[in-house]
C-alpha cells in the first residue's frame, strides 16, 4: 500500500488534468514519493476514493484538479472521519480552472511547486466549512467558501464556455450575468449576533479569500481563524455593478455603500422573497432553496501546503 494515493479528475480543466499526468508521473518519481495515482471516473468518485483510503489508513490523499476535485476529496475525507477513521493529510495538485481552494490553504499554482509540497511541504490544520440546504439537506463540506446569489450565476456561465477557462472565463460570464441577473431578492442574513434584512445582490461566506480564480471576495480572510468572513452585497443599478466588479477583481470592494463585511462561526440565510442560487467551492449546492445554515469546524483538517513567506 501506498504511503500516498493521488486522485486526478481527467477532465479538470478541460482535459489539462489528463494531458498532465505524464509530467507529474515524472516529477513525483524523481522526488522519490511513495504514491499511486488513481483517476476518477464520475461525479462523487474521488469523495468515495478519499473515504476509502481513510479507511484503508493511507497518510496523504491528493486532490489532483480543480476546486470540485478538492471538494469531493474533502468531502470523502471529512465523512471518513465522522465515521471513526484517522484522517490523512490533504494535498492538492493545481490543475483547474480557478483552483481558489488551493490559493486559499497556501497551496501553490505551479505543478511542479505543488508537486514539491508533497514531498517537504508545511503541515498546517485548517477550518472546514459546512453547509446544509438545498440539495444536500445531510450538508455538503466546502474548503473555500459558499456563494449565493450573483457569483453562483457567473459560475454556471462560466461552465458553459469551452474556449475560456480560468479567471478569463469567470470575467466573461461576469459581464453577461449582468444582464441576466440583476434583481436582488430580499434575503436574511443571521450570523453569530446580527441580523441583516435586505435585497442581497451576493452572499459569500468565505474559509479563503478568492472565488472565480481572481475576484478577492475576503482578501483578508485565513483559513485557520475559527471564523468565516462574510460578503455580502446589496442590490445596486446595472451601471454600478461593473464598476463592483472591478473592485472584487482587486479586494477594495469594502468601504462602498452597497458592500458589508461579517465575521461569524455560524451563518444562517435566508430568501424571503424569491430564492437562493448558491454553490459550495464552484460545485452546485442549490438553484431555488430557501435557507442555508452554515457553520465553521476549526482545525478540522491538515493539509499540505508551502510557507507563508514563499509566495504563492
Amino acid at each position: 500500500m501506498s504511503a500516498c494515493l493521488i486522485i486526478c479528475n481527467p477532465t479538470a480543466g478541460h482535459g489539462v488534468a489528463k494531458r498532465l499526468l505524464p509530467e507529474v508521473d515524472l516529477i513525483l518519481a524523481e522526488l522519490g514519493l511513495d504514491y499511486e495515482i488513481v483517476q476518477t471516473e464520475a461525479p462523487w468518485h474521488a469523495a468515495d476514493l478519499a473515504e476509502a483510503a481513510a479507511k484503508k489508513g493511507i497518510a496523504t490523499v491528493v486532490a489532483m484538479g480543480g476546486d470540485g476535485t478538492a471538494n469531493e476529496v474533502l468531502n470523502g475525507l471529512m465523512r471518513a472521519q465522522n465515521a471513526g477513521a484517522d484522517c490523512p493529510t490533504m494535498g492538492i495538485l493545481s490543475v483547474g480552472r480557478g483552483n481558489d481552494m488551493a490559493y486559499g490553504w497556501g497551496i501553490p499554482q505551479d505543478v511542479e511547486a505543488s508537486c514539491q509540497t508533497l514531498v517537504s511541504g508545511l503541515k498546517r490544520r485548517v477550518d472546514v466549512g459546512h453547509a446544509v440546504g438545498g440539495l444536500y439537506p445531510g450538508g455538503r463540506y466546502f474548503g473555500n467558501g459558499i456563494g449565493i446569489g450573483f457569483d453562483t450565476i457567473v459560475g454556471f456561465e462560466a461552465a458553459k464556455l469551452k474556449r475560456l477557462s480560468g479567471f478569463a472565463g469567470y470575467l466573461v460570464a461576469a459581464l453577461k450575468t449582468i444582464s441576466l441577473y440583476y434583481r436582488a431578492p430580499l434575503t436574511t442574513v443571521q450570523t453569530d449576533g446580527q441580523t441583516l434584512t435586505l435585497p442581497a445582490l451576493m452572499v459569500s461566506v468565505m474559509n479563503g479569500q478568492r472565488m472565480g480564480g481572481g475576484f478577492m471576495m475576503a482578501p483578508d480572510s485565513l483559513p485557520d481563524d475559527g471564523q468565516l468572513d462574510l460578503c455580502v452585497v446589496r442590490g445596486v443599478s446595472r451601471a454600478r455593478m461593473l464598476p463592483l466588479i472591478m473592485r472584487f477583481m482587486q479586494g477594495t470592494q469594502y468601504g462602498q455603500e452597497a458592500v458589508t463585511g461579517l465575521r461569524a462561526r455560524t451563518v444562517t440565510v435566508t430568501a424571503v422573497e424569491g430564492s437562493l442560487p448558491a454553490h459550495a467551492d464552484g460545485e452546485t449546492l442549490c438553484t431555488d432553496a430557501r435557507e442555508l445554515a452554515i457553520t465553521l469546524l476549526p482545525q478540522a483538517i491538515e493539509i499540505l501546503c508551502q510557507p507563508a513567506d514563499a509566495g504563492r
